[in-house]
């Protein structure tokens, strides 16, 4: 939000989920390095596993990761398959994160373990969104999005959605006013992308 504005946009927060922890246990030793997806995770592991190198899939998740104290190895630019893709196959991962996540295929054995789930909040009323446009940060958001549109009696046609990445857009799904994706999963992209959708016509 406080880069938003800072850019001299009007910006909204109508929040649809809230970050939960989860009661998990990480396994002492056996590891190469944390794989980080996110930066909810990096948050969530609240100083565990700090010895280890990190992974992290974008700018977001390895500035938080820093903040929390961990040593950034590497920082990918095209999402977590691009990352694996870059890393040495005999890499051990560990990888806290999300309860729902989208499993991909690596070269590297990974341990996936959930510490925090995102929480649906009761829905928001959501025709502030008409004649804007809404920033859509993951998949879930995105088909969360398109099913309040619908259950609210939005008009799609008036609202503008710029998304994360190609799957967070596609998960939105048809009809709105103007859809782009961001070309990488950060919101140093996503923001100007937003800007340009208001000021060509993403908005009324």
């Amino acid at each position: 939000m406080a880069r938003a504005r800072g850019m001299g946009l009007e910006a909204i927060a109508v929040p649809l989920f809230e970050i939960q922890p989860l009661a998990a246990v990480l396994p002492a030793g056996g590891f190469d390095a944390l794989l980080l997806t996110s930066a909810n995770a990096a948050r969530m592991l609240d100083g565990r596993c700090r010895e280890l190198p990190v992974h992290a899939v974008g700018a977001a998740t390895a500035r938080a990761a820093e903040a929390a104290g961990y040593a950034v190895a590497s920082r990918g630019t095209g999402g977590v398959q691009a990352l694996l893709s870059d890393l040495p196959p005999h890499l051990r991962l560990l990888h806290p994160c999300g309860e729902d996540r989208i499993a991909v295929a690596a070269r590297q054995p990974v341990t996936a373990i959930p510490i925090y789930r995102s929480a649906m909040l009761p829905a928001p009323p959501l025709a502030v969104l008409e004649g804007q446009v809404a920033l859509v940060h993951s998949l879930r958001a995105g088909a969360r999005l398109a099913e309040l549109a619908d259950a609210q009696q939005l008009d799609r046609g008036r609202i503008g959605v710029a998304a994360i990445s190609p799957a967070a857009a596609a998960a939105a799904g048809p009809g709105w006013r103007r859809v782009a994706a961001a070309a990488e999963p950060a919101d140093s992209v996503l923001l100007p992308l937003a800007a340009r959708l208001c000021h060509d016509g993403g908005a009324g």
